[in-house]
């Protein structure tokens, strides 16, 4: 880390503070804080809203937990942050991805159009990475890769999947930036 954590649990000096701390832990709960909190927990105000933004698109879109957890790994891998992919690879694993398609997602230069990506992720899936990685690389989306996620996915999914990627690249950004786990340098 780039600066010092601060201190686990971090001293509050207002009500309003306690109250931010106690938001954060509650959504931690029951695991201790990360390292990525005790980063953000400098700026009480800025963790509030990290906490609140992070915690929706975590815990509150329609999108399934598979769907979620590709499009957030992918931009863990694409914006190297190893941090983020630790803490999410997991969850991708335990939706029934195999580790065949766990190196696949992993793979910075994959594109998800050849015969192994046909075979170990359905349709929907490689949509969504293909959507990941060029809203990551280049921002702008090409017309086919949209309709291909848009062919797939409610205009509701359309838009909390956009959220996701979108929110998860502020996440790595913030994490490769700071080295938050001692993962980038």
């Amino acid at each position: 880390m780039r600066l010092p954590y601060v201190a686990d649990p971090p001293q509050t000096t207002t009500e309003d503070e306690a109250r931010i701390l106690a938001a954060v832990q509650a959504r931690r709960a029951p695991n201790p804080l990360l390292p990525l909190d005790l980063a953000l927990l400098h700026s009480f105000p800025v963790t509030e809203g990290w906490n609140s933004f992070i915690g929706v698109i975590r815990t509150r879109t329609s999108l399934s937990t598979v769907i979620r957890e590709l499009a957030i790994c992918r931009v863990a891998v694409v914006n190297g942050a190893l941090f983020e992919w630790e803490q999410h690879a997991p969850l991708l694993s335990e939706g029934g991805l195999s580790d065949e398609a766990l190196v696949l997602i992993g793979d910075k230069k994959a594109d998800f159009l050849d015969e192994s990506s046909l075979r170990l992720l359905s349709a929907e899936q490689r949509a969504v990475l293909k959507y990941t990685d060029a809203m990551t690389k280049t921002v702008t989306v090409p017309d086919e890769v949209f309709a291909e996620v848009e062919g797939c996915f409610s205009d509701q999914k359309v838009v909390e999947i956009t959220a996701t990627i979108a929110a998860y690249n502020c996440v790595s950004r913030f994490l490769v930036a700071l080295d938050v786990g001692e993962k980038n340098h």
